[in-house]
C-alpha cells in the first residue's frame, strides 16, 4: 500500500494541475479556440503577416500590463497608465525635437514615467490615500498636462530613425514585439526566481505578516508603482515612435485593456495572486479579440462593450474560485 506521503504528493499534484487548467492552460485553450473561430470567419486572420501584426499590437498592452501586474500583486491599482503614457510621449518628443538626440528623449521620457510612478507610490503608501483615488487624480493631472503642454495639438516632425522602436522590423519580427519579449522575460525572472518576487506576492497576500517577516513593505509597495510608471513610459514611447508623432490624446482607454489583461491572466485584485505568464496570455486574448473583430467588421464601439463584459466575467469567475 502506498504510504500517506505518496497520497499527499499525488493529491498536491492533481490540485496543482487543476489550478493550472483553470489558469494558464485554460487561457491557452481559450486563445486557441478564438484563433480557430476567427480563422473560419476571415481568411486573412491565420496568415503569418496578421499573426505578427497581432504581436505588434499586443506588445504595448503587454508591457504596460506587466507593470500593472506588480501593482496589483501588492493589492493596489494604477489607473494613470494611459495618461502617463501620453504625457511621456509628449515629453519624449519635445526633448527629442529640442536636442536632436533620440537618446536624451528616451531618457527624459523614462525618468518622467518613473517620477509619476514614484509620486503615485509615495502618496499611496506614505500619504495613506487609496491607490484608486491617487491614480485617478494622476490620470487627470497627466492627461491635462499633456494637453496644456501641446495646446491640444500633436508634436510631429520627429526623426525617421525614432520610428524603428515602434514601427520597425528585425527581419519579419516587429521590434516592439522583441522589446515586449525582453520585458516579459525580465519580469518573469524577477517574480519567479528572486526574493523580490516573493516579497511582492507576500505583501499582497498578507501585508501584516510580510511586515512581521522583516520585509520592507513600504519600499516594495512604492517600487511596484515605480515599475508601473516605467512600463507606462516605455509604452508611451513606443506609441509615439509608432505614430512618429506625440499625441496628447494617445493611449485613451489603455487602462481598460491593461486591467482586462491582468485580470484575465488570473490576478486577484486583493493582491498576492497573479503571474506575468497569465498577463501575457490575457493580453494575447484581448489582442486576438480586437484583431479578429476588426477583420470581420465589428464596430469599434461594440468592441468596448465586449471588453467591459470580459472584465466583468473575469472578476465574477475569480470570486467563485
Amino acid at each position: 500500500m502506498e504510504n500517506e506521503t505518496e497520497k499527499n504528493d499525488r493529491s498536491a499534484f492533481v490540485n496543482k494541475f487543476l489550478r493550472l487548467l483553470k489558469g494558464e492552460l485554460g487561457l491557452i485553450l481559450i486563445l486557441v479556440a478564438l484563433m480557430v473561430v476567427f480563422s473560419l470567419m476571415s481568411p486573412y486572420f491565420f496568415t503569418s503577416r496578421n499573426l505578427l501584426n497581432i504581436t505588434r499590437q499586443v506588445s504595448i498592452t503587454l508591457i504596460v500590463a506587466i507593470g500593472m501586474t506588480f501593482v496589483i500583486l501588492t493589492g493596489e491599482i494604477d489607473l494613470s497608465v494611459g495618461s502617463s503614457a501620453a504625457l511621456v510621449g509628449v515629453a519624449t518628443a519635445a526633448v527629442l525635437n529640442a536636442t536632436g538626440s533620440i537618446f536624451l528623449g528616451l531618457i527624459a521620457g523614462l525618468i518622467l514615467g518613473v517620477g509619476i510612478g514614484f509620486a503615485n507610490g509615495v502618496l499611496t503608501v506614505y500619504g495613506r490615500v487609496q491607490s484608486f483615488i491617487v491614480t485617478l487624480a494622476m490620470m487627470g493631472i497627466a492627461r491635462g498636462a499633456a494637453l496644456v503642454w501641446t495646446g491640444g495639438k500633436p508634436i510631429s516632425r520627429l526623426p525617421v530613425d525614432f520610428a524603428i522602436m515602434g514601427a520597425g522590423y528585425l527581419g519579419p519580427v516587429p521590434v516592439s514585439t522583441i522589446i515586449a519579449a525582453g520585458v516579459f522575460i525580465l519580469a518573469f525572472f524577477v517574480l519567479n526566481r528572486t526574493k523580490h518576487g516573493v516579497y511582492v506576492k507576500s505583501i499582497g497576500a498578507n501585508r501584516e505578516a510580510a511586515r512581521l517577516s522583516a520585509i520592507p513593505v513600504r519600499k516594495y509597495r512604492v517600487l511596484a508603482f515605480v515599475i508601473s510608471g516605467l512600463m507606462s513610459a516605455l509604452g508611451g514611447i513606443l506609441i509615439t515612435s509608432k505614430l512618429l508623432s506625440a499625441q496628447p490624446t494617445a493611449a485613451e482607454g489603455l487602462e481598460m485593456n491593461v486591467i482586462a489583461a491582468v485580470i484575465l491572466g488570473g490576478a486577484s485584485l486583493s493582491g498576492g495572486v497573479g503571474t506575468v505568464l497569465g498577463t501575457l496570455l490575457g493580453a494575447m486574448v484581448i489582442g486576438v479579440i480586437d484583431n479578429g473583430m476588426n477583420l470581420v467588421g465589428v464596430s469599434s464601439f461594440f468592441q468596448q462593450i465586449v471588453k467591459g463584459v470580459i472584465i466583468l466575467v473575469a472578476v465574477l469567475a475569480k470570486r467563485s474560485d
